[in-house]
């Protein structure tokens, strides 16, 4: 709501992350809402003794998310920016008193974490059932839909080998392997750290074979 503007504008916080610096951490407890402005932020947690990218966060996403519920909550996930990023922070208190004054907003919100809920539970389903072939060209769909393409067409987004491997939830080794069959398949290509899909459609029934 309009009226509430001038309340968030004087509780908000906005400050600026390095590459690699730590947002905050998975235990951490729960101090508030961060949104993304600008930059990129990958959203993590352990995983056995690996590391599981759950999603990335970039312009106009929202952090922190997940720790709301009781008074000594802490974060499930860990956040990391992998660029400098500016965000926004929200006290937890205030932001739960947003919520409860803007129920248009509570109701996006609401709607937000069942997505979110829906997406987490395919990705729990890949990772236990989806070859790791399969889970890569998850993974490359989903950067391409939510980064988009850059004036090469490849995905718009510079990322390690490492942060691949952790989102589509294999090891580097294998992964590396698979991007070089994939390569020699002419499902995908390189240009520096970006990536190319050169055969959207043959990814898409890699994912639903």
């Amino acid at each position: 709501m309009k009226e509430w503007q001038p309340a968030i504008a004087a509780h908000k916080k906005n400050f600026v992350v390095k590459k690699n610096e730590v947002i905050f951490r998975e235990g951490d407890p729960v101090t508030g809402i961060y949104f993304v402005y600008t930059g990129n932020v990958k959203v993590h947690k352990h995983w056995g003794d690996k590391e599981l990218i759950i999603r990335f966060a970039n312009n106009g996403k929202i952090l922190g998310h997940r720790g709301l519920g009781t008074a000594d909550a802490t974060y499930p996930i860990s956040a990391t920016a992998l660029e400098e990023t500016k965000l926004c922070f929200i006290p937890a208190e205030f932001f739960i008193s947003t919520l409860k004054v803007n129920h248009d907003f509570a109701f996006k919100l609401m709607m937000f974490y069942a997505a979110e809920l829906e997406e987490s539970e395919k990705k729990m389903r890949n990772l236990a059932l989806m070859p790791v072939k399969g889970r890569l060209a998850v993974a490359l769909l989903q950067l391409k839909e939510q980064f988009g393409l850059d004036e090469n067409q490849c995905i718009a987004v510079d990322m390690s080998r490492q942060d691949l491997a952790a989102f589509a939830g294999a090891t580097y080794e294998t992964v590396f392997r698979t991007m070089n069959e994939m390569i020699q398949e002419n499902l995908i290509s390189l240009s520096g750290k970006r990536i190319a899909i050169s055969s959207e459609a043959t990814l898409t029934a890699l994912i639903t074979s």
